[in-house]
């Protein structure tokens, strides 16, 4: 069945135009930053991923929403991605544990979306031209109009501000053999399922987390969570963990790899389109062995800059040989590009959570 929408469009800032229809958000005009993802499923964990924030999705799979929403796989419980572009978008969802359609979950969260447009075209211009801001409106915005309302946004300020917890969290576990102290610049869910599965009580705290909060808590280990934006931003916790080093075990993915290469003393620097998908070879050169892994990230880490951090390369990406991974073996600290909690992919490298309390064993 084709869905029916009002009609609506996206107008990229060079200048080229797509006619769809809209679902979830129908209204208004709403500017930026147009990504891709290359999953097959997990549209609900992708929409949910707090990194996706001021970002619009374009699917490179056709068909989405065939399965609906349900109420157990959201990666954060305030959503702020900026939309979904997809080909062929589905209302009419089949699956036992669906409780909601896609398009009126997105409705609710005033997230954007826009169907019937060619998903491929979309993304092979982001590949060849890197990424951009985008409009999405209504079909009668002229392509002047958008560029204008482009030209006067600036999506992605003060990203991990907003997507932040608060305050801080317990996740306690009974008899729990160590306390992790998280920092949150737009955690996944599933990250501290992650950590509580193997018997961690973990407590969350805020992206402006300080170094003297941190050690009244008394943690077995430090983790830096995944986030939207540059991480050049996030000059606190940059501080935070050049004061923490050496003191007791780090763990950083995505976001928090960054930010851990930062405070070492490495540069990073913008991807032209970024690795957003469920399936990047990346190879563990510990162990030569090739894991399939789970991405979403902007920025990598410079190797040219890494003279002198203490930190070695520990993984790498072969698609485009950028940083994986690093570690500091003297200071008990290592961290990962990638997603080794998943949702949505594979779960190939699910042993770096595992290899995190065998540093807080030691």
């Amino acid at each position: 069945m084709i869905y029916s929408g009002k009609p609506r469009k996206l107008i990229m800032s060079d200048g080229s135009q797509y006619y769809g229809m809209g679902f979830g958000k129908d209204e208004g005009n709403g500017v930026c930053e147009l990504v891709f993802n290359t999953s097959p499923v997990g549209y609900q964990e992708i929409l949910s991923d707090p990194s996706y924030t001021d970002q619009f999705i374009t699917m490179a799979y056709p068909l989405i929403g065939n399965y609906g929403i349900n109420n157990d796989d959201n990666e954060t419980r305030h959503p702020s991605s900026g939309g979904f572009i997809v080909r062929d978008y589905n209302d009419l969802p089949s699956n036992f544990r669906c409780s909601a359609t896609l398009s009126d979950t997105m409705k609710k969260l005033g997230i954007y979306g826009l169907t019937g447009v060619d998903t491929r075209e979309i993304i092979r211009k982001v590949r060849k031209q890197g990424t951009m801001p985008a409009v999405i409106g209504d079909d009668s915005l002229s392509v002047e109009e958008g560029l204008k309302l482009i030209a006067e946004s600036n999506p992605g300020k003060d990203v991990v501000k907003r997507v932040s917890r608060k305050t801080s969290e317990n996740y306690i576990v009974a008899d729990s053999k160590y306390r992790i102290a998280a920092v949150d610049f737009g955690m996944k869910e599933n990250i501290i399922r992650s950590f509580v599965k193997r018997s961690c009580s973990v407590t969350v705290f805020p992206y402006n987390v300080t170094a003297d909060e941190i050690r009244s808590f008394s943690p077995d280990g430090l983790f830096l969570s995944n986030g939207p934006g540059n991480p050049e931003d996030n000059v606190e916790a940059i501080e935070l963990v050049r004061t923490m080093r050496g003191n007791l075990p780090i763990l950083g993915i995505c976001l928090g790899h960054q930010i851990i290469s930062l405070a070492c003393g490495a540069k990073t620097y913008k991807l032209k389109f970024g690795h957003r998908g469920g399936n990047h070879p990346v190879k563990n050169l510990m162990t030569g062995k090739i894991e399939i892994t789970s991405q979403n990230h902007s920025y990598a880490v410079d190797e040219s800059t890494l003279a002198g951090t203490g930190l070695v390369v520990t993984h790498k990406n072969l698609l485009d040989d950028t940083i994986e991974g690093v570690m500091c073996r003297e200071d008990k600290i290592f961290s990962v590009q990638y997603h080794p909690e998943s949702c949505p992919g594979p779960h190939d490298s699910a042993y770096l959570f595992d290899e995190f309390i065998k540093l807080m064993d030691k």
